[in-house]
């Protein structure tokens, strides 16, 4: 499965160079962590402050509950995720509670 998620960062230049340079080096418990969950391939992409992520899933293994659940239970992750949270900023549709929120497709070249 595919998803597209979007989230914005701090409207700050040097913290959004931060959060790049910080992504160039993800810790391998976190990487780990995402591969177990699933995760075949993630991509983030940035215009400006706004940040999509787009995230490609095994079917028979991901779930967004479970690798939620399973961040519960890893601290390493627990910390990347607070430090990521001091660039990262809702965006005006984020649900409560959540960061990365889902976006709707709307179009495919090819789609059948």
């Amino acid at each position: 499965m595919r998803y597209c998620l979007a989230l914005d960062l701090a409207e700050d230049d040097a913290a959004i160079a931060e959060y790049e340079r910080r992504h160039r080096e993800v810790w391998p418990e976190v990487e780990s962590h995402l591969r177990d969950c699933g995760v075949e391939s993630l991509e983030i992409f940035r215009l400006g402050s706004r940040l999509v992520m787009v995230m490609e899933t095994d079917d028979d293994r991901f779930s967004f509950d479970a690798m939620a659940a399973a961040e519960r239970d890893n601290p390493a992750v627990q910390r990347w995720e607070a430090e990521m949270w001091r660039y990262q900023r809702p965006t005006p549709w984020t649900e409560e509670n959540n960061k990365w929120q889902p976006m709707t497709p709307i179009y495919r070249l090819g789609a059948a």
